[in-house]
C-alpha cells in the first residue's frame, strides 16, 4: 500500500495520500490487492463534476486538436493524464478543461519508454495526437509518426489499455499524389507506415485520417489569412490557381467530438475512420471565399513561381514553427479523396459547414478590422460553391 502512494505521488504532482484513490479514479484497493478497475468507480450523471470511468492519457494535448479533446474529455467527468515536454506552463492552461483533481500533468520523451508506460499506467483510454509537418534535428517523420506511434501503441498494449485512438491524416499512402517532387509528400508517406506500425501493435487501435482541421488557431483558415502566405499583398500562389485541388475541411469541435463518441461505441474498436467535413469544395473557390470574407476586393489567385519555393525551402530552414515549407506544399495541393472507410457521420457527430464558422473566425484578418460598420453596411459573403454544385 506504502508503495502505492509513493509511486502515485510521483506521477500525479505529491498529492497526499488521503486524495490519491480519489484522483486516480481508477484504484480498487483491498486488503489482498489493488486492481485497476476505473469503471467500476463511475459517480454522477456524466457532467464536469462526475467520473464518466474514462482515466485517458492524451499525447499531445498541447496541439491545436489536442485542447479541444481534452476539453471534451473534462466536460463528460473524464480524469485526463496529459504526458508533456518542454515548459510545463505550455500545457498549464489545460488545468482548466475538467473538474479540480481530475486533470494531470506528467513529463515526458517520445523515445523515452519508461516515461510513456508511467504516464498512460492507470490509463484505460489513450489518445495519440502527436504530429508534426515539418522535420527538425531531432525529430524526423519516421521518429513522430512511425517509431513514435508504434511505441505508444505497443506500450498501451503492453499496460492493459482499453481503447487506443491514433491520428493519422487523410490521403496517408505508400504513394500520394505528387505535386512538386515525384516521391510526393513524405508526410503522407510517414503517416501511412505509422497506421501500418499501430496496427500491428495494437490490432483493436481506432484510426482517425483528418482532413484539414479549422477552428480558433488553426493552421488552415489562418494558413491563408496570413500576410506571409501572399507573394504580394493582391495575390496568393497556389499550384494551378488551386483549380486542380478538392478538400473537404472539417471543424475542430467536430473532430473532438468524434473521438468521445469512437471512445463510447464498443462498435468503433479496430475501425478506420475518414474525419471530413460535410462538403467538398474546390481549393481556389474555398480561398475566394475566405478574402470575401476578409473583405479583400483586389486578392487574386496566380501559380506558384520558382521564386516562392525558393522561399519555401528557405522558410523551411527556420528554426523556429515555420509557416510553410515545401513538405508542407506537398501535402497542401493533394485532393482529398475517401476510401469508403466510416465518418463522423456514421459515430453520430452532426457536422458544421465552413460557411458558419469561418467569418467569426477571419474577422481579426478582415480590412479595416476596427472599423465600426453599420448594420448591414456589408453583405454576407457569398459562401462558396461546393463540388457537386460545380459539376
Amino acid at each position: 500500500m506504502a508503495s502505492l502512494v509513493v509511486e502515485g505521488a510521483v506521477l500525479l504532482g505529491r498529492q497526499t495520500k488521503n486524495q490519491l484513490p480519489r484522483i486516480l479514479g481508477a484504484v480498487y484497493i483491498s486488503k489482498r490487492n489493488v486492481s485497476i478497475e476505473p469503471a467500476s468507480m463511475k459517480r454522477g450523471t456524466g457532467g464536469r463534476s462526475s467520473f464518466s470511468g474514462i482515466v485517458a492519457t492524451v499525447f499531445g494535448a498541447s496541439g491545436f486538436v489536442g485542447r479541444y479533446v481534452c476539453n471534451r474529455l473534462g466536460k463528460i467527468g473524464s480524469q485526463v493524464i496529459i504526458p508533456y515536454r518542454a515548459d510545463p506552463y505550455e500545457v498549464e492552461r489545460l488545468r482548466l478543461v475538467g473538474d479540480l483533481g481530475q486533470v494531470l500533468f506528467f513529463p515526458f520523451n517520445l523515445k523515452d519508454e519508461e516515461s510513456i508506460a508511467t504516464a498512460m499506467k492507470y490509463s484505460n483510454v489513450v489518445v495519440n495526437l502527436i504530429g508534426r509537418e515539418w522535420e527538425t534535428k531531432n525529430f524526423n517523420f519516421t521518429d513522430v509518426h512511425v517509431e513514435g506511434a508504434q511505441r505508444i501503441a505497443r506500450i498501451a498494449r503492453e499496460s492493459g489499455v482499453e481503447k487506443l485512438v491514433h491520428f493519422s491524416s487523410l490521403n496517408a499512402s505508400p504513394t500520394p499524389q505528387h505535386i512538386y517532387s515525384k516521391a510526393g509528400s513524405k508526410f503522407l508517406r510517414s503517416k501511412y507506415e505509422g497506421e501500418l506500425a499501430v496496427r500491428e501493435e495494437f490490432p483493436g487501435a481506432i484510426i482517425f485520417r483528418p482532413a484539414d482541421i479549422y477552428g480558433s488557431e488553426d493552421t488552415f483558415l489562418r494558413y491563408y489569412a496570413n500576410f506571409w502566405r501572399r507573394a504580394r499583398s493582391t495575390s496568393i500562389p497556389l499550384w494551378k490557381k488551386g483549380e486542380a485541388t478538392i478538400k473537404q475541411p472539417v471543424f475542430v469541435g467536430d473532430v473532438a467530438e468524434g473521438v468521445i463518441q469512437a471512445i463510447k461505441n464498443p462498435d468503433a474498436v479496430g475501425k478506420t475512420f475518414e474525419i471530413v467535413g460535410p462538403e467538398q469544395y474546390y481549393l481556389s473557390d474555398l480561398v475566394d471565399y475566405f478574402y470575401r470574407v476578409m473583405r479583400f476586393r483586389k486578392m487574386k489567385r496566380t501559380r506558384i513561381s520558382p521564386l516562392f519555393l525558393i522561399k519555401a525551402y528557405l522558410m523551411g530552414l527556420a528554426p523556429a514553427t515555420p509557416l510553410y515549407s515545401l513538405h508542407k506544399l506537398e501535402k497542401e495541393f493533394v485532393t482529398d479523396v475517401l476510401t469508403g472507410c466510416p465518418t463522423l457521420e456514421d459515430l453520430g457527430v452532426k457536422l458544421t459547414r465552413i460557411e458558419d464558422r469561418a467569418p467569426w473566425e477571419l474577422k481579426p484578418y478582415r480590412q479595416g478590422a476596427y472599423y465600426e460598420e453599420y448594420l448591414g453596411e456589408f453583405a454576407d459573403p457569398e459562401p462558396p460553391p461546393t463540388v457537386s454544385a460545380v459539376s
